[in-house]
């Protein structure tokens, strides 16, 4: 049971060159933020830059039926914390990230079982937030997930990550 105003224990560190395996990673984001066993997350895969969970709808249904436009707000920016943390990982980094800022624009209703995808909003905003790290030991990313409901892109959502310093 997490308690208010204590930090989760962080993940280890993958070993050098290796990516984190989806499945431990998944299991530790349950633990360290409770209300992800609720978010109906079915599947997490990294494909280069992209990273994509495949999400169940039913926990996210609003009153009409359709996914419930805070869930799935909170889903997108879960996602870029999510991306940012397990870039930073795969980097070697063990480093605190936080949303700085966020956005979103309903574009079609979410009416079954979605994907959603995150990637960097410019291309050259890995290069820009590893060479902020390098030179100043914290940098920032602007990242970008869109929700697909099939062939439907039903929401464009946009977040400002920080990296914090070490501590």
């Amino acid at each position: 049971m997490r308690e208010i105003g204590i930090p989760h224990p962080r993940l280890p560190l993958p070993p050098a060159g290796e990516a984190d395996e989806p499945a431990t990673f998944l299991a530790w984001l349950g633990e360290a933020i409770p209300m992800v066993e609720h978010l109906g997350i079915e599947a997490m895969r990294r494909d280069g830059d992209t990273l994509e969970w495949r999400l169940a709808l039913a926990p996210s249904l609003n009153d009409k039926g359709t996914g419930f436009g805070g869930a799935l707000t909170a889903q997108t920016t879960l996602l870029g914390w999510c991306w940012t943390t397990l870039w930073l990982r795969r980097h070697g980094y063990d480093r605190d990230v936080v949303v700085a800022e966020a956005g979103q624009r309903f574009l079609a209703p979410v009416t079954g079982d979605y994907r959603l995808v995150c990637l960097p909003e410019a291309e050259e905003g890995i290069e820009r937030l590893a060479e902020r790290l390098e030179s100043r030991g914290k940098g920032r990313i602007a990242l970008v997930q869109q929700l697909w409901w099939g062939d439907t892109l039903c929401l464009e959502a946009r977040g400002d990550y920080a990296v914090l310093p070490a501590r």
